[in-house]
């Protein structure tokens, strides 16, 4: 009787993990966040704001890669 094989870790052998689905994951929020952020600057919102806008969509952006990159998504409770 054949085996299954193990279900797919999110970390490789060598303990890094899926770079590549997390950047996947990750780069339609961002470029959602940067189209907005291109909206507001084009409708005449003072480039300050934009300044102001970008760093925390960068940080939640990065945030979010490393949550997908590791797995959080398909861990156990």
């Amino acid at each position: 009787m054949p085996s299954e094989p193990p279900p797919r870790s999110p970390l490789s052998a060598d303990g890094t993990g899926d770079r590549r689905r997390a950047a996947r994951y990750v780069a339609p929020l961002l470029a959602v966040g940067v189209v907005t952020l291109g909206l507001l600057l084009r409708w005449g919102l003072d480039p300050l704001w934009g300044f102001a806008v970008l760093p925390p969509m960068l940080f939640l952006s990065g945030i979010a890669w490393v949550a997908f990159r590791y797995g959080f998504d398909e861990r156990p409770t």
